[in-house]
């Protein structure tokens, strides 16, 4: 044991240490998609300006997270977040996704989650200091 020295992992072994735990992942629960990330990313446009958008990913085993989903201040409350969530999410039932999740902040959009159909399943205490960070999930069968 005296011999094992902590490095800063280059970017090869970054790679090799993530492929090591996809591999697995795969030999416990076998994956059920290729290929294993299928990335769903939209944005909301006025004219050539973005207003906003979201970012997904579906994963191995054909489950959804929610990554980012933004909407600049002016335009919020006019209903394109929810607009973007229902479009990623029926994508994501197409391609047989049965869950979601995602997580906020308090200062967030934890409430229009939950008008979406999310719960908590988790809460992260004084994170960062003086707030919650919520993981939330739904099903989207």
């Amino acid at each position: 044991m005296d011999a094992v020295k902590i490095y800063d992992a280059t970017k090869e072994e970054q790679s090799y240490i993530s492929s090591c735990l996809v591999s697995f992942n795969n030999s416990k629960v076998p994956f059920k998609q290729k290929p294993l990330s299928i990335y769903i990313n939209k944005c909301i446009k006025e004219g050539d300006e973005v207003i906003g958008g979201i970012l997904s990913e579906i994963y191995c085993w054909n489950i959804l997270s929610i990554d980012v989903l933004w909407i600049k201040d002016e335009h919020r409350n006019k209903g394109y977040a929810k607009i973007l969530m229902n479009d990623v999410e029926n994508e994501a039932r197409k391609m047989g996704c049965r869950i979601s999740h995602l997580d906020t902040f308090d200062f967030q959009a934890k409430e229009l989650y939950e008008k979406l159909g999310y719960t908590v399943f988790g809460v992260l205490e004084d994170c960062p200091e003086g707030h919650n960070r919520y993981y939330m999930s739904k099903k989207l069968s």
